[in-house]
């Protein structure tokens, strides 16, 4: 069940609203209840406070700390001396019931009295008002004293701010709908504008640009849409160059191969010596054809993790022996050198093949980008936990800026390309994926106008934990 959809001004709204609902209803509930349990815990401690005061005060310092009291507290006081004589404080006071001719009161004022206790508090209700009220007698040594006190608030405060909550609770409202409709537009405006920029980038316009607006969230995306911008760009720039460069090295051995069949069919069909050697030239592009094949299927099965490494044990220096043996025809035709420094025998665990194709591209790529000495250098060092692989070309090496993206599958330097030989720019991403997927270290040193060094490390067999 796909969940209802709604926009951030909404969302905004519903969720200022509800808070605002929540901290109204949590006013009402304090006003209403627990303001109520907290005015008449006060009132318990303020008026045990006084009965302890009142029955330690002296008969001479009674009165005036009795007007004190009625002057500073709500609450009013009946005092009656030895003599029998009353005297009433505050009794015009809200909700007091000293001094009225009230049975129930009297009754419990006699309670009191017949108690025998120096202090007692009673508990009842107003008839006046239906709350409760407190009641203490105090036996003093000039007589007695009692305090009266209402345990709710009856001021008329409360209900002015009971109808003040009405009020503040729709102006609250009005506000929590403006403060949204504020707070969406700063937030929504430059994610609609971040959402539009984005369809145009999908549409394949890499000129836009995202703007930041001072919000963390939306500036961290956008540096993230402005990266991922940049990199589409160059991939796109990269499939471009890659579309060029394969139909260019299809379209040269397709040509050639017509040319040729043609010459076979209509002109040395009859002189064998010809026929083979324009079949020849056929076969050479064929394989031409089918290396470029090889490679964009090997680097699509690597990506997608489809190729399984089968590990076994060899040896390394056989392996780069038999494939500088592939590269004999230039040492021969066009000059070619290869210096190679190596141990008699390098035992190493991994896949072969796999092993065989990346030093056969690696060696391959420094004969294409090699100097005018036409030489390359290999060397195998052994080190305490694995074998170090190099290859060096004498060329004019990679810029700075270009030694990140060497390993991209569409990377392919033409500036510096010496030989007319295949290049799809596939051959050092499959370097980077085999050794990646063996878990291999690998890496380039370049130096402008010295040279280049791929290297790579492969574990011995003795210390060898597949992952």
């Amino acid at each position: 069940m796909m969940k209802k959809c709604r926009s951030l001004k909404v969302n905004t709204l519903i969720y200022l609203v509800l808070f605002s609902v929540f901290i109204l209803l949590l006013l009402w509930y304090t006003q209403s209840y627990l303001s109520e349990y907290l005015y008449e815990k006060y009132q318990i401690k303020d008026m045990n406070k006084i009965a302890n005061e009142v029955y330690n005060s002296t008969s001479e310092e009674l009165p005036n700390y009795l007007i004190n009291v009625v002057y500073n507290n709500s609450i009013c006081i009946e005092y009656r001396d030895i003599y029998g004589n009353i005297t009433l404080y505050n009794d015009k006071s809200t909700g007091c019931l000293l001094g009225k001719n009230n049975e129930e009161l009297v009754s419990y004022k006699e309670s009191l009295y017949q108690s025998g206790e120096d202090m007692k508090a009673i508990k009842l209700v107003n008839p006046d008002y239906h709350s409760y009220a407190l009641l203490y007698g105090v036996k003093v040594s000039g007589g007695y004293v009692y305090l009266f006190t209402m345990l709710s608030s009856v001021n008329k405060n409360d209900s002015l701010i009971n109808s003040q909550l009405i009020y503040i609770t729709f102006v609250i409202i009005i506000l929590a709908v403006f403060i949204s409709l504020f707070l969406s537009k700063v937030i929504s405006e430059p994610i609609v504008k971040i959402t539009n920029k984005s369809k145009e980038l999908a549409k394949g316009n890499f000129s836009v640009i995202f703007e930041k607006n001072g919000i963390q969230e939306i500036d961290n995306l956008a540096d993230s849409l402005n990266y991922l911008e940049s990199e589409v760009s160059k991939t796109d720039q990269y499939r471009r160059d890659l579309l060029a460069n394969v139909s260019h090295d299809l379209k040269t051995p397709l040509t050639m191969i017509k040319a040729y069949a043609e010459m076979v069919r209509d002109i040395s069909y009859k002189n064998k010596k010809k026929r083979e050697e324009h079949l020849n030239v056929i076969i050479e592009e064929t394989d031409r054809l089918n290396l470029l094949v090889s490679d964009i299927l090997t680097l699509s099965k690597l990506q997608a993790k489809e190729d399984i490494l089968e590990y076994e044990e060899f040896d390394l220096v056989l392996e780069i022996q038999a494939i500088l043996k592939r590269f004999d025809w230039l040492v021969i035709k066009e000059n070619y050198s290869f210096a190679c420094t190596m141990p008699e025998r390098a035992l190493v665990y991994a896949d072969k093949n796999k092993i065989y194709q990346v030093i056969y591209n690696l060696i391959n790529n420094a004969i294409n980008y090699t100097g005018e000495d036409k030489k390359v250098f290999i060397s195998l060092k052994e080190q305490k936990k694995t074998f170090l692989v190099e290859i060096k070309d004498t060329g004019k090496g990679i810029k700075e800026e270009e030694i990140a993206i060497i390993w991209d599958k569409y990377y392919k330097n033409e500036k510096n390309h010496k030989r007319n030989k295949v290049g799809t720019g596939l051959g050092l991403s499959i370097v980077k994926n085999i050794l990646v997927n063996h878990h291999f270290p690998y890496g380039v040193q370049s130096e402008e106008g010295k040279g280049t060094t791929f290297y790579f490390k492969i574990n011995k067999k003795s210390d060898f934990v597949k992952k």
